[in-house]
């Protein structure tokens, strides 16, 4: 599979926000890492829903967020239709640069959208992560069932006992396997996509750090 990186800090929509975690016997309370010490080192992503040069990146000053915008990320079905617009995929991989003794989390999943789905029709968002050289999984699922025509925007949180960490001691990347798919009866239509107010396609990740000890 061939992989477009992206090495510029330039647009936004995926965000991801850095909050405090704190748990019992792992982790003390913290602020985070110095945000100045915080990067994204780069990107790269492939797969049916972000052809190559459709996706953007952008870290915010603070380090609090960070945002993957995607142009084309649109799963479709109907009569005529190829089975092969009905399922869209992206994977991910973000290689974020933090100082020694800090470890992260993602916690939450945000999604903006837009869904059009006829009577018999439904649609759903998947969502997984995990750290390179890591087995656990994070994994996240939301489906919609028509009739319906709206914007959405949903926000999935993943339990204390499901959070995949980063391994203390080392940078390693981040994969993020995400699709958004659509079924139908025959003759039936249905559309879904990951798309923000201004048709930007968006995903919002919330992520938490932790001290290593």
């Amino acid at each position: 599979m061939k992989f477009t990186i992206l090495n510029n800090l330039s647009r936004c929509a995926l965000t991801a926000l850095l909050s405090v975690s704190s748990f019992s016997g792992v982790a003390v309370a913290e602020l985070g890492p110095d945000p100045s010490s915080v990067r994204i080192n780069g990107i790269s992503y492939a797969g049916s829903g972000c052809p190559a040069g459709s996706v953007s990146q952008n870290l915010s000053e603070d380090a609090k967020a960070f945002t993957l915008l995607f142009d084309s990320y649109v799963a479709e079905t109907g009569p005529g239709m190829p089975l092969s617009l009905a399922r869209k995929n992206c994977q991910v991989v973000v290689d974020l640069r933090f100082p020694q003794g800090w470890s992260y989390s993602l916690f939450t999943v945000d999604y903006r959208g837009y869904a059009r789905l006829e009577s018999g029709t439904s649609g759903q968002q998947v969502s997984s992560y995990y750290f390179q050289g890591q087995p656990k999984t994070g994994n996240l699922r939301t489906t919609y069932y028509g009739p319906a025509e709206r914007d959405y925007q949903i926000r999935d949180t993943l339990g204390l006992d499901a959070l995949v960490w980063s391994p203390c001691g080392a940078n390693r990347a981040l994969n993020m396997n995400t699709q958004v798919r659509v079924t139908a009866p025959s003759q039936r239509r249905a559309l879904m996509t990951i798309d923000s107010i201004d048709g930007e396609l968006k995903h919002i990740y919330g992520v938490k750090w932790r001290r290593c000890q």
